[in-house]
């Protein structure tokens, strides 16, 4: 087999071999992946661009739809409300999820839904950013820098401001490392405790397709300008037995593309036989 990926970022240089690091699989079975540029049409036909990873578990195949921008890092967006909310119970800042309240603090903003209080689960259902800045913020700029690099979280740069590093600032995640953080949460191999990891999954949004189920987070930023630009979707999907880990990200040009990132992540996983 050549090799069909390459890339240059925090986990090295990865090929057709081991496009995920080898401690994601441990000593398991040989890793494989491929490029399925047919995939890709499917952006095309949407009207913009993106990338899809998906990693069949059982299969030990990670799948993309293209060389180039699956392994390009971006801004994360509302997808580090997945780690925010590890850091938040691992630390104790939240102790539980559906009991600690988050108040509102009375400021008028254009999703409705972020004007009200909130607990940890009904934050990250509404992906509400002004509830996890406040988090960021009573986490601290030193144990967030501990966690995020005992996560391996991307590029591991969280400056440009405690509630803004994954907004505006300089963290930088590409899509593989966004599928081999998320696995290790779906195993609970985080170098944190069970409790927390368990507590993160169980409040992940769970959208169903017929006998499947898609647990997942979105990603917008520009969301709270109302000038979307860069949409996400990580998570995984699980049918039967069967778990495939993804990462979509696509740039959200018109309104309609921010629904499309659902929609377009149920089609991927549906081409791969993953739902």
């Amino acid at each position: 087999m050549h090799p069909v990926i390459t890339r240059r970022h925090a986990l090295g240089l990865l090929t057709a071999a081991s496009i995920l690091p080898s401690r994601t699989f441990g000593n398991v079975a040989p890793q494989r992946s491929e490029v399925r540029e047919g995939l890709a049409k499917r952006f095309t036909e949407d009207g913009t661009v993106g990338t899809f990873v998906g990693y069949k578990v059982d299969d030990y195949l990670v799948i993309a739809s293209d060389t180039d921008r699956s392994g390009e890092a971006k801004l994360p967006a509302s997808t580090f409300k997945i780690p925010n909310s590890l850091i938040a119970l691992e630390t104790g800042v939240v102790a539980d999820p559906d009991k600690d309240v988050f108040k509102w603090d009375g400021v008028k903003r254009g999703i409705e839904a972020w004007n009200k209080d909130h607990t940890l689960r009904t934050a990250i259902a509404a992906s509400a950013v002004p509830v996890y800045q406040e988090i960021a913020r009573r986490i601290g700029q030193e144990r967030m820098q501990k966690y995020v690099d005992l996560f391996e979280y991307g590029n591991r740069n969280i400056g440009g401001g405690i509630d803004q590093f994954w907004l505006t600032g300089d963290l930088r995640i590409d899509p593989v490392q966004q599928v081999d953080f998320v696995d290790r949460l779906r195993r609970g191999v985080l170098p944190i405790s069970k409790r927390s990891q368990e507590l993160v999954r169980d409040i992940l949004p769970v959208t169903s397709v017929g006998d499947a189920t898609i647990r997942a987070k979105s990603g917008l930023l520009g969301a709270e300008l109302g000038k979307p630009s860069l949409g996400w979707m990580v998570g995984w999907a699980q049918k039967g037995d069967a778990q495939t880990v993804f990462a979509l990200n696509m740039d959200c040009s018109e309104p309609r593309h921010i629904a499309d990132r659902m929609k377009l992540t149920q089609q991927f996983l549906g081409d791969i036989g993953a739902i």
